[in-house]
């Protein structure tokens, strides 16, 4: 079986999480990427954390599967050049280097576009061209402030702080791998490629806004903003008896089955908890009764009460549990792999399904530059070619074998 994306051909200058989340999932789809790294190489390598080998940190383990990994110092002419014929004869490029540098360097969509036509030219920025914030840069957490998601920390606890992932990356790099697949339809239709944009400032700031701008829709507003379900402190796991779980009980079915469940029948005729409009008026009073009830009984008992009720109810999983989530295990989205260079590892593994044929496990992520010399030769450079660049030092391989 071949992913959907068999036969495609992606040149990835991307780096860190936001970028290498887009191309990820055009690997794990069947497409061919190759990683073009700088000689320091991206720097997930070491911001990841600990590793068994310098620039190989788990981190970048998980974000980077899939890649063949090419090493260029695009400083040198060569380098520059190198890059250039190989844009020329992919499908996609997908980079997060800010645009004035993709300019400097000739890989911008403008000056592909004579010698590529049919490329789908992908920029993932900070913040989209013609704003006054135009050619900033920026991480996750400064998308994260700027674009109110910190702020929603502060309505619901009174301090403002970053989600403890770098979301904003994540969501910005499926959004890219979206509008990827968009154009390569359109080009089917069209024969022509294009190029895409993808702000993180203003997709994150989306996001806040369909979920938060509620009754400041309307012109006068007609309250404040924010959705106080969601905002609400209370809104998090429910204590039990001996841990957490995860209960939401949102339609009159489900809510009344929650409250039979923890002894408080009578609430149904409350006029504050007898439909969903009134409990969601009474946010906070409802969660209030949730967050104290389920103390006299194990997870595992609510857990079995629950799922008999039909009200949605898991476990709550710390990040050493999802390691041995039954769920996680029985579909491959965890399983246990060895590295070709790196050892004993746990893979993460692709958590869709397509019925007309998904693509095998990708290969490991890769050390920085290994796949160099195949990677040129493969796109047409002769041997001779391949070694004027190793000796230009343009071409960088790793510095000894593992």
């Amino acid at each position: 079986m071949s992913g959907p994306l068999s036969g495609l051909r992606v040149l990835d200058l991307t780096s860190v999480v936001v970028g290498p989340t887009c191309t990820g999932v055009l690997a794990e789809h069947g497409a061919e990427v190759i990683k073009i790294e700088g000689p320091d190489g991206d720097l997930l390598r070491r911001l990841g954390g600990k590793g068994r080998e310098p620039g190989m940190s788990g981190k970048f383990l998980n974000f980077n599967r899939g890649r063949r990994s090419l090493c260029l110092d695009l400083k040198r002419p060569e380098g520059k050049a190198a890059l250039l014929r190989l844009a020329a004869g992919v499908d996609v490029l997908a980079t997060n280097i800010r645009p004035e540098a993709q300019a400097r360097l000739g890989i911008d969509a403008a000056a592909l576009r004579e010698a590529a036509p049919r490329l789908i030219h992908c920029s993932i920025v900070g913040f989209g061209t013609g704003g006054p914030y135009a050619g900033r840069p920026a991480y996750d957490t400064v998308i994260q402030g700027i674009s109110g998601v910190a702020a929603c920390f502060e309505a619901s606890t009174g301090e403002p702080r970053y989600v403890p992932m770098v979301m904003a990356d994540h969501i910005c790099g499926l959004i890219a791998a979206q509008l990827i697949g968009f154009a390569l339809y359109r080009r089917e239709k069209t024969g022509a490629g294009e190029a895409i944009e993808v702000p993180m400032f203003e997709n994150m700031a989306a996001f806040v806004l369909m979920e938060h701008l509620g009754a400041m829709t309307f012109r006068p507003p007609l309250g404040p903003p924010g959705d106080q379900r969601v905002l609400s402190p209370e809104a998090r796991p429910l204590p039990t008896a001996d841990g957490h779980i995860c209960v939401s009980a949102n339609t009159d079915a489900q809510a009344f089955a929650f409250l039979d469940a923890v002894g408080r029948p009578e609430l149904k005729e409350d006029p504050r908890f007898s439909t969903l409009s009134a409990r969601t008026a009474n946010t906070k009073d409802y969660f209030a009764l949730r967050a104290t009830a389920l103390r006299g009984k194990t997870s595992a008992e609510w857990l079995e009460i629950f799922d008999r009720l039909d009200v949605p109810a898991t476990p709550y999983n710390t990040l050493e549990s999802l390691l041995t989530d039954p769920q996680l295990r029985a579909t491959g989205m965890l399983r246990e792999e060895r590295h070709p260079t790196q050892g004993d590892t746990w893979a993460i593994g692709s958590p869709n399904r397509l019925s007309g044929g998904e693509a095998p496990a990708g290969r490991a992520a890769p050390r920085l530059g290994e796949d160099g010399p195949a990677v040129l030769r493969d796109a047409g450079f002769t041997e001779a070619e391949v070694a004027a660049l190793r000796e230009s030092g343009a071409l960088r391989e790793p510095a000894e074998p593992h």
